[in-house]
């Protein structure tokens, strides 16, 4: 059986950059310096992975877990004051694909953010499971371990499904669980051609991802 499963930060959730805001935010209120390429790094990673980033490679004081918790408690009240910013045609893409197909949705964001987000954008009727990296032990992308997961999940195969994903990262981890990647590269820190090259295809925008367009890449598998 095929699904198809959404990536969320970046995809359907103008949030890469204010995750970025975020953290910045924190290591300028403890008055540590931003490295070059931190950002980069951490996008993609679970909580575990990043939590311990901010603190070992950042230098934020305290422990993983409370640099997690201040970062996701940040997010969470921007999220419920101000809403969550979507990218165009998110809400109208993800209905349209899930008339033809099972949906699932593979984030590094934890599962607060997430629940936030699909119940803001109204589609947690056709999402049928929803998975965060920090539930599966903290692998998060580009480890395959969240879309293998969802598949898992959903009862499909991962090499008859599809992913739709815009981070480096993101795209490495659905690539490398055997699912055909549909790209959809952002402006804040796009992936470099090597990385869009392991995409099946790549689109400008949400408008562009329609039942035509996974129906040729599941023929082609």
């Amino acid at each position: 059986m095929s699904v198809v499963v959404f990536d969320m930060d970046g995809t359907l959730t103008d949030t890469e950059g204010l995750w970025d805001v975020v953290r910045r935010r924190l290591a300028a209120e403890d008055g540590v310096p931003w490295p070059d390429g931190a950002t980069q790094a951490m996008m993609g990673m679970s909580t575990q992975e990043w939590s311990a980033y901010l603190v070992d490679e950042v230098g934020l004081p305290g422990t993983p877990e409370e640099a997690a918790q201040r970062t996701i408690d940040t997010l969470a009240e921007l999220y419920r004051r101000e809403g969550v910013p979507t990218l165009p045609g998110a809400a109208a893409a993800v209905r349209r694909i899930a008339e033809r197909w099972r949906l699932g949705l593979a984030s590094s964001s934890p599962r607060v953010l997430i629940d936030i987000a699909i119940e803001q954008l109204g589609i947690g009727d056709v999402i049928e499971r929803s998975l965060s990296t920090e539930e599966i032990g903290g692998a998060g992308k580009p480890a395959p371990d969240v879309y293998l997961e969802v598949c898992r999940r959903l009862g499909a195969a991962p090499g008859r499904s599809v992913a739709i994903e815009d981070a480096a990262n993101g795209i490495r981890s659905a690539h490398a669980a055997g699912l055909a990647v549909v790209a959809i590269p952002p402006h804040f820190h796009p992936p470099s051609e090597d990385v869009l090259a392991l995409a099946s295809a790549v689109i400008d925008s949400l408008d562009q991802l329609d039942v035509a367009l996974i129906d040729s890449l599941l023929e082609a598998r």
